[in-house]
């Protein structure tokens, strides 16, 4: 199994995926989710604070990042985790969540973006509502969906699509992909 995270740096990486880095001008920070970060770290050794840093930072100018803690091992759970967003713990989410608003109150960041979609739900569509987001605030992005937003549709040449091919069958080689010939 190969991770989103994994697989967008791979295509960045090889050029598989062009990315336009001029869309996007405000600033913006990178929210750990707990499950990707801090419990990959205990479960498998690993975690994905560093490539989902990477990866925004090819999007967006690196220079409009803003950290919101020093150490992203430590930065603070959103309050939706652990079905905690889908369940009717309304106060107990608002008061995890007034902690991670102040977080991405006190970067001045205009754009959130968060890899995990309780995550997402929570600093999109409830902290605004019952937090002090501060002023700068504008909107949450999924990582994958910031990588969409800038992609570069420039046409392929034949050697390019060539190549493409040859990466995309290695890719499923590599992962015990199958596809069904079509008649």
């Amino acid at each position: 199994m190969v991770s989103i995270f994994d697989l967008l740096a791979e295509y960045i990486k090889e050029g598989r995926i062009k990315l336009n880095t001029h869309k996007f001008h405000e600033t913006y920070t990178v929210h750990d989710p707990c499950n990707y970060v801090r419990k990959s770290q205990i479960s498998f050794g690993d975690n994905y604070g560093e490539l989902s840093r990477w990866v925004a930072q090819q999007c967006i100018d690196p220079s409009l990042y803003r950290e919101m803690c020093e150490d992203y091992m430590n930065n603070l759970c959103c309050g939706a985790g652990g079905g905690a967003w889908a369940m009717p713990y309304d106060k107990e989410r608002w008061a995890y969540g007034s902690m991670k608003a102040d977080q991405i109150k006190n970067t001045g960041a205009e754009i959130v973006i968060a890899p995990c979609h309780n995550c997402r739900d929570q600093i999109m569509k409830d902290l605004p509502k019952h937090c002090d987001m501060g002023t700068n605030y504008k909107e949450t992005l999924y990582l994958w969906e910031l990588v969409s937003l800038c992609l570069d549709f420039e046409p392929w040449n034949e050697a390019e699509i060539e190549a493409g091919h040859a990466a995309r069958d290695a890719q499923f080689e590599r992962d015990g992909v199958e596809l069904d010939e079509e008649e």
